[in-house]
């Protein structure tokens, strides 16, 4: 009888620390799992269509992330194409800079979490796809919260492992800029 209960009881206690564990490492970014903390209803508006954007619909709810998924020496993504100019579909200036950048700029914007509130901006990462490697510099974050406005050119906001790049990443790495989407590999240099 009292092997039994012993045995409930740690059964007990193994379940409490296991649901314990899942619960505070769905809290902490990087850790496991990253999944949305909220979802935005879609407001459409003027989006600028140069690259081909996702534009917001009315009505619609867009999930947004908080985190991203942790990056190591060949951090999976989704690249995505952006016009980083005045007036494309990049929407503002850089966030980094305040500035505007050319598409033969070798620039890129990263998903909220793994743009850690400036804390990439500058930096060169290494972006690998179709065999080729190439660095870009972060300038921007694609903001994986909000969307839906005029400053976020009416598209809703990224998913949570996006590395949005200029044309000129597209050229260097040999892909077909009319595809917009391309799985990757990226990694701090």
């Amino acid at each position: 009888m009292a092997t039994a209960r012993a045995l409930a009881t740690m059964a007990i206690f193994l379940l409490v620390a296991l649901s314990t564990s899942q619960i505070a490492s769905s809290l902490r970014p990087g850790l496991g799992v990253c999944r949305a903390s909220g979802y935005l209803p879609g407001k459409s508006g003027n989006c600028e269509k140069s690259n081909d954007p996702d534009c917001c619909e009315d009505g619609k709810r867009y999930p947004q992330y908080h985190c991203s998924p942790p990056v190591t020496a060949t951090t999976k993504a989704v690249l995505t194409l952006n016009s980083f100019e005045k007036g494309k579909d990049g929407g503002g200036p850089s966030e980094c800079d305040n500035a505007y950048h050319s598409d033969k700029e070798m620039v890129v914007a990263l998903s909220t979490g793994w743009f850690k509130n400036m804390a990439r901006c500058g930096h060169r990462i290494k972006i690998t796809a179709n065999g080729k490697s190439v660095y870009a510099k972060v300038v921007d974050e694609c903001d994986s919260v909000y969307g839906c406005d005029d400053d976020h050119n009416y598209e809703p906001p990224c998913a949570n492992n996006i590395v949005d790049a200029s044309p000129a990443v597209w050229n260097a790495l040999g892909l077909d800029q009319n595809v917009g989407m391309e799985g990757i590999t990226w990694s701090d240099e």
